[in-house]
Parts: C-alpha cells; sequence; structure tokens
C-alpha cells in the first residue's frame, strides 16, 4: 500500500519531467537556431550543466508567469507550470526566459531529473510522517472497546443537552432581547437634627426610620450587535428625604426615586447606536439622563444609587442633573485619550402646550471634553446650557434658594472635573462647578451658584468586589445676587454646608452587596441656624 502511495506521488513529476524533456528534445529538433552553448539554470543552484556560466544563473522562479517567453498557449505549457508551481524544481535564465526551443545536454536533463527527485522525495516523506500506523488502529479500537459504557453515557448525555436546548429554543422570551435586574431595599433614618428653616419657617425633621425599595427590570435588546434597545421598568416607594424628613435637597439618597407605591412605569427609554467606528448615538425618549453618553469622572462613586455613594451629591457633579428627558447624545471618540459628548435633552418634550415640547419648553444642553493623558488620570471639562429646569431635574442638591432661583432661570454652567487613581486599590477625584444663572422672572437678574467635593475610592478593600467611598463637599450654594434679586428679596445663601459621606460596600456574592452609611450635613441649606443633620442607612442590592 505504501508502495502504491510513493508511486501516485512521484508519478507525476516524473511524467512532467519527461514531458520536460521530451519537449525540449522535440522542439530543439525543430529549431532554427541551435543554442546547445547557452546554459540554461536549474532549480538547485548547486547542481549546475559543466557548461554553465557563473554570471548567468538565476534564482528560483515560482510560477510559470515569470518566463516571458512561455505563453499559454504552447503545448507543454501545463506540464512545465506544474513542474514549476506545483514542483518547485525548474527554473530559468537570468533574462527570465525559459528557452524552450534549445536542445537539452544529457548533464543537464541528469541535473533537472535528480532535482525533481529530490523534491518529490521530500513530498513523500511529509505526506507519509503523520500516516496512522495498523498499531495505532488496534491501539484506538482497544480503548473504544474497554471505555464502551462511558461512551455511551456520554452519548446519552450529549443527547439530553441537545433536548434541553431544543426545549429552551422553542419556549425562549426573545432571540434579541436579554433581561437584567436591580433590587435596591434600603433602612435609613434620619438620626441627628431638629430643624431647619425653610424660607423663614422652622421645619421639624422627622426622624422616623423608614424601610423602602426600588425595583429596576432592563430589557436590553440588540438588533445587530452593536446597537442598544434599552426599556426600564421601575417601581419605587421612597420619597426623597428633602420633601419628608429634611427639608432640604442636601443629601438626598440617589435610589429615592419618588414614591410610586411601587406602581410600575416606564423610566429609561433609550436606543444607541454606532454611527461609526469612533461615534456613537444616543436617542433618549424618556428619562434620559447625560450619564447615558457622558464620562462623569468618578469611577466607583457613581452607581446612580444601586452600588457605589449613597447621595446624590456623592454619585457626580451636581450640573450633570440640569438635563433631563428626551432628546439625542453624541460621544465621539478622537483617540484613546480624547473623547468628546454632545447631547440635548427635554424636560416635557411630549407636551404640546406653550412653554412645553421638544424645543419651547425646560431642556438642559450639554458639550464635554473628556481628556484621559494615561490609564491612572482622567480630566472632564464641561459646559451646560439650561433653561427653566434646577439640580432636582434628574436628581437633587444644593440649597432651597439655589433650586428656586433656577426654575425660573437661564444657565450656563461650567465643570471641571477630576480623577486619579495612582493604585488598583485608591482613586482619589473631585470636581467643580460654577453656575450663572439668569433669572427671567418679573424681577430679572443674576446669580452665581457653586458647588465642588473631593472623593475617595477604595476599591477592593477587604474582599475583591468590595468599596469603601468617602465625598467631603459643597452642595450647590449662592454665592452672589445681582442689585435687583437682591432688591426683589432674593438673597445669596448666608453661610456654607458641607456634606461629609462615608459608606463601606460589601460584597457578599457577586449578586448581593450591604452597604452601610452615613451622611453628616453641617448648618443644612447653607444656614448656620439650622441644626447640624446626620443620616443613616443600610442598603442592600441584589443583582440579576
Amino acid at each position: 500500500m505504501q508502495k502504491f502511495c510513493k508511486y501516485l506521488l512521484v508519478s507525476p513529476a516524473v511524467c512532467g519531467v519527461m514531458l520536460f524533456v521530451n519537449t525540449a528534445t522535440f522542439a530543439g529538433e525543430i529549431s532554427n537556431t541551435s543554442e546547445i552553448n547557452q546554459p540554461q539554470v536549474l532549480a538547485n543552484p548547486d547542481i549546475r550543466a559543466t557548461n554553465t556560466a557563473p554570471d548567468q544563473t538565476m534564482a528560483q522562479v515560482t510560477s510559470v508567469s515569470q518566463f516571458s517567453d512561455v505563453q499559454p498557449t504552447d503545448w507543454a505549457f501545463q506540464a512545465l507550470q506544474s513542474l514549476v508551481e506545483r514542483y518547485g524544481c525548474i527554473a530559468g535564465y537570468p533574462n527570465s526566459t525559459y528557452r524552450g526551443n534549445r536542445a537539452l545536454t544529457r548533464y543537464e536533463f541528469a541535473a533537472g531529473l535528480n532535482a525533481c527527485l529530490d523534491r518529490v522525495n521530500e513530498l513523500i516523506a511529509t505526506a507519509t510522517g503523520d500516516l496512522v500506523k495498523k498499531e495505532d488502529l488496534a491501539t484506538l479500537q482497544k480503548l473504544q472497546e474497554d471505555f464502551s459504557a462511558e461512551l455511551a453515557t456520554l452519548r446519552g448525555r450529549v443527547d439530553a443537552v441537545e433536548t434541553k436546548s431544543a426545549e429552551l429554543e422553542a419556549n425562549q422570551f426573545s432571540t434579541t432581547t436579554k433581561l437584567n435586574g436591580e433590587v435596591v431595599i434600603a433602612i435609613a433614618s434620619v438620626v441627628s437634627g431638629n430643624t431647619v428653616n425653610v424660607n423663614g419657617n422652622a421645619q421639624k425633621v422627622n426622624q422616623n426610620a423608614v424601610l423602602a425599595d426600588r425595583v429596576r427590570l432592563n430589557l436590553d435588546t440588540s438588533f445587530t450587535g452593536k446597537d442598544l434597545l434599552r426599556t426600564r421598568l421601575q417601581a419605587t416607594n421612597l420619597d426623597p428625604f428633602s420633601q419628608t424628613a429634611t427639608f432640604t435637597p442636601e443629601g438626598d439618597f440617589r435610589f429615592a426615586g419618588g414614591n410610586k407605591s411601587n406602581g410600575v412605569v416606564i423610566d429609561a427609554l433609550l436606543y444607541q447606536f454606532p454611527l461609526s467606528s469612533k461615534t456613537g448615538i444616543t436617542l433618549e425618549a424618556n428619562a434620559g439622563a447625560i450619564d447615558d453618553f457622558t464620562n462623569t469622572v468618578n469611577p466607583y462613586l457613581d452607581g446612580d444609587g444601586g452600588s457605589g455613594a449613597l447621595s446624590n451629591f456623592g454619585t457626580r457633579n451636581p450640573i450633570y442633573y440640569l438635563a433631563n428627558g428626551t432628546g439625542i447624545g453624541i460621544k465621539h471618540e478622537f483617540s484613546d485619550k480624547l473623547e468628546l459628548s454632545l447631547g440635548y435633552l427635554a424636560n416635557d418634550a411630549a407636551n404640546p402646550q406653550l412653554g412645553s415640547g421638544l424645543f419651547n419648553g425646560a431642556y438642559g444642553a450639554i458639550a464635554q471634553l473628556t481628556v484621559k493623558p494615561s490609564n491612572q488620570i482622567t480630566f472632564g471639562l464641561t459646559y451646560l446650557n439650561a433653561y427653566n429646569t434646577n439640580f432636582s431635574a434628574n436628581g437633587s442638591g444644593g440649597s432651597n434658594n439655589a433650586n428656586n432661583i433656577l426654575q425660573n432661570a437661564s444657565s450656563n454652567s461650567y465643570g471641571i472635573e477630576a480623577s486619579f487613581q495612582p493604585s488598583s486599590k485608591f482613586v482619589i477625584g473631585g470636581w467643580a462647578g460654577l453656575t450663572k444663572a439668569r433669572v427671567l422672572s418679573v424681577t430679572p437678574g443674576d446669580a452665581d451658584i457653586w458647588n465642588y467635593a473631593v472623593t475617595l475610592a477604595f476599591p477592593d478593600l477587604g474582599k475583591k468586589g468590595n468599596i469603601a467611598g468617602i465625598v467631603v463637599g459643597m452642595e450647590p450654594k449662592v454665592t452672589s445676587v445681582s442689585g435687583s434679586l437682591s432688591n426683589a428679596g432674593i438673597n445669596k445663601d448666608p453661610d456654607t454646608s458641607y456634606h461629609i459621606e462615608g459608606f463601606y460596600q460589601y460584597q457578599l456574592s457577586d449578586n448581593i452587596s450591604i452597604t452601610p452609611g452615613v451622611i453628616w450635613l453641617t448648618a443644612p441649606d447653607h444656614n448656620n441656624q439650622n441644626d447640624d443633620i446626620v443620616i443613616g442607612t443600610v442598603r442592600t442590592t441584589f443583582t440579576f
């Protein structure tokens, strides 16, 4: 059998050489010009005819098309093509000619035949080196008999998996949609503080403990593998403490979404798709937020209430909350180190009444340049223009005075955010934001609103997946007003309140975390007449 295989391998090359020899010989008999004294270079440059000149050598050709005097119409073209391209044992002259009409000497015939036979031997060795031997087949058969029971069991398991897979495919919810969810259950209470003065009225701080929840179900659909249609169903039952307990927007929890008595509503509804390899588009149909298409430069702390910081203020720079609703976001990556985000969101886009709609009502528009000089450092340069919208549009925070001014004003906000991660276990960051408001009510005027913070994050503290965080800063404060506003009784905030927040998120498992934390507000609502407020909570988050 092996001899027969070798014969099959040798035959084409030998026949080709014979054909090559016959071609040359026949051609030599009918040639008008004898070229016997013009040497030819064979495949193996070390084997030359005795009359080959050293300066006429030529490297081995790889295609018959390299011969300028060989045409597809030549009767021996296919034989020559096989010897050159399949077996690689024919060469030509230095001037890229083959000279097929030239007579062949016996020395040249021997050299050419030897080169082709060497090549054939190489092919035979390669082709038969890995052939299965009879002993190997016998061993394989014996192993199959010895493990026949195990093989039968394995075959049965495969059949069972195929059956279950077919059943799942037949009953799956969707071939394009995946479900993921997050459930936040928290116990919280004001543990210190008695009264807060709001517009000259003393409000008693409520210190009753509450048990609340926020449930989110995301239906994430992809039609192309690169796009995302997100439909979020949300149910909540916790009002912000600013409405029920502390009576200042400072310190409100990020996971407090408004008391809906756990009624299910459509929260986020968006569609994201790539415009190009560098540009992404986000279409916001409902409850759109800037962080859907913008880097808020607050790693580990911006978890949108389910993880990371507890409060709205600790989650991100408050100026990001001045935009909410329906619109469009664009993110373009110039490079790995430079990114531009643009967006426009209207608060009440579905309302056709005067003073509402997509372009005639409250809105927020953002432009941000995100710079990453290295993997450890990130900067954000933010500009946001808003109309008749305050910090409660997509969150909460700041003094009552600041929010009241912005509710009837056109504003321009400027922010700088920074994050530095010198090691995998430590991140330091922060931001500063200035909002310049132009009041558009009966008494026009100008006001400046400042906020700033320093943040610390300690990833994997004590265990992989854990996060400890500290936030210290000043929530939005009216630092100056124009004379017209002052004359109308709209003044700057009298004092400075500091927001001090600490938490430790402990990862019980991949899907469950528990986060105890404390928020301390000094001089709440930027008023020293108010008692310091301390808020405590234990947040438990389930993800699936």
